[in-house]
């Protein structure tokens, strides 16, 4: 009873909204699926598709493949090469002359893999739990909603829309140029993309979208020392002090010298012993070792997010000197990977925010600000903001992303679907450069 009166509610409010009569019919549209949104999004969040179920990635991917189909999109699924172990991307294409060329962004995998305890699908009122339900998959359904509504009223005629649902913005494939180029093609023939990640919330109801993101990478630290009886190991001469604490000081090294405002690292799993067994692929190892004995072996991955490229590199040169100073009787490598380009915050993107801030308003749903870079976590709007304008944090409202009591508002996959169909009409009426307007 609950979310039907937060229904009622909504309703209420876009009718007596600042909206053209073909916007209102719109909004109506959105809001008359609402119960059967939840259905779609139920039934795609109770399919296990962790970033390495490349199954279950193709089986949430066909479902929303085969609700486009309906909407009138061509459609196709871009198999990734084997070796990547990726489940490939579904790409959904219109193509038209009226108005900005739309690029939608969302993924089908989750950070969720196969044998994962964490429930499938919990209702409790208007709040669900779920494995992805916030991240991304209510994203998704909003996506699908909004091109429904259009689609319901002839409104996606003659645009140029492409969807793209990659399967793995959780663990990004590599090359990156494999696993981003139907993205990045996507991009270089848009004037707009819209990414559909959770949107944020501060407390009084400012719903918040993001115009800018920090880069993200990888640390891998690995040390390899001399082995020896334990009680040699504070010896004075020709010791070794060991790999655990050569680790442990260029992790603290790290924590106290090398970071900055708008720089962060952490470390995601740490291993150290006489023996060390450590898969990168799978973020996942063993270490053996005796209190006895002075261990050999340590390893360690951390995430390391940053403002701009050289922040990064500033970043980069004070860790190779960190591990360049290594202890007694050991050796420290470092490697840098690749991850998430930065998202600078553009006057396009400040542009494109006035527009879905203003469409939200006439909707009656509020203004919605300029998120912080700082609180947001990457996402696959970073490869394509320097060929469009661009902006992200579109979806549905929750918490918990990537965690055991991960959630959704289900009232806000109604709004986000509103704000998110309205938005794309007004788009696709205004002309790009070289247009006429119609």
């Amino acid at each position: 009873m609950r979310f039907l009166a937060l229904a009622f509610a909504f309703a209420a409010a876009v009718a007596n909204a600042a909206l053209s009569e073909t916007e209102r019919e719109i909004a109506g549209r959105v809001s008359a699926r609402s119960e059967e949104a939840i259905a779609l999004l139920e039934r795609t969040v109770r399919i296990n598709s962790g970033t390495l179920n490349t199954e279950g990635v193709r089986e949430v991917g066909a479902i929303f493949r085969a609700e486009l189909d309906a909407l009138g999109f061509k459609t196709r699924w871009v198999e990734m090469p084997e070796a990547m172990q990726r489940a490939g991307h579904l790409v959904a294409t219109r193509e038209g002359s009226r108005g900005k060329r739309i690029l939608l962004i969302g993924h089908l995998d989750t950070v969720f893999e196969k044998h994962s305890p964490v429930q499938l699908w919990e209702r409790q009122g208007h709040r669900v739990k779920g494995q992805g339900v916030l991240d991304m998959k209510g994203g998704d359904v909003a996506i699908v909603e909004a091109l429904r509504a259009l689609h319901g009223l002839g409104l996606l005629d003659d645009t140029t829309i492409t969807v793209v649902l990659v399967g793995d913005e959780e663990r990004l494939g590599s090359p990156v140029t494999a696993s981003r180029r139907e993205l990045l093609a996507a991009a270089r023939a848009s004037d707009v993309a819209l990414d559909f990640e959770g949107m944020a919330r501060l407390r009084g109801g400012v719903d918040l979208a993001t115009i800018e993101r920090r880069g993200s990478g990888g640390v891998f630290i690995e040390v390899t020392a001399k082995p020896g009886h334990s009680s040699a190991v504070f010896a004075p001469q020709g010791a070794s002090l060991g790999a655990i604490y050569e680790g442990a000081r260029v992790l603290n090294a790290i924590r106290e010298q090398v970071a900055e405002p708008g720089l962060s690292f952490s470390p995601g799993v740490a291993l150290g012993g006489t023996v060390v067994d450590y898969d990168r692929a799978q973020s996942s190892g063993t270490a053996f070792g005796k209190s006895n004995v002075i261990p050999r072996s340590f390893v360690s991955n951390l995430d390391m997010r940053y403002v701009d490229l050289e922040q990064r590199e500033r970043a980069q040169q004070k860790i190779r000197e960190i591990a360049a100073a290594s202890l007694p009787g050991t050796h420290t490598e470092v490697r840098f990977t690749g991850g998430y380009p930065p998202m600078p915050a553009t006057a396009g993107n400040r542009a494109l925010l006035e527009t879905y801030s203003r469409v939200s308003e006439d909707a009656g749903l509020g203004p919605v600000r300029a998120d912080v870079a700082l609180e947001r976590g990457a996402s696959d709007i970073s490869f394509v903001a320097p060929y469009v304008d661009a902006m992200d944090g579109l979806g549905p409202i929750g918490g918990g992303s990537h965690s055991v009591d991960e959630w959704l508002d289900l009232p806000s996959l109604e709004r986000s679907a509103v704000r998110a169909a309205l938005v794309i009409y007004r788009l696709t009426r205004d002309p790009r450069p070289g247009n006429d307007p119609r």
